[in-house]
């Protein structure tokens, strides 16, 4: 199966400063050049980041990423160093998916 082929999945992941999977004391600034080797990782890995929320005051992150596994998402972590709690395939909820959702 091509890798365009492959069917994409979405997973959070979780990372806290408390278990040693976020960079403590990280800045905004430090944060934004990491987040460009992330992002090479994840094409590297056939991984598609959609957003990161950060709480840089309390030392953690959840990643929502769309893959065609979780190991493909681990494989991302490992090439940056950057160690996580879980990670988790999750399904999206919004208003939109819910209004879609109780129409048809």
């Amino acid at each position: 199966m091509s890798a365009a082929a492959t069917p994409m999945k979405f997973f959070l992941d979780t990372h806290d400063a408390r278990h040693g999977t976020f960079p403590a004391g990280i800045s905004p600034e430090a944060f934004a050049g990491f987040h460009a080797q992330y992002e090479a990782a994840c094409r590297a890995e056939g991984v598609v980041s959609l957003r990161i929320h950060v709480g840089f005051g309390e030392g953690r992150a959840f990643c929502l990423t769309m893959a065609p596994d979780a190991e493909a998402v681990a494989r991302v972590h490992a090439r940056v160093g950057l160690p996580y709690d879980e990670i988790t395939e999750v399904a999206t909820s919004a208003p939109g998916d819910l209004f879609f959702a109780r129409a048809a």
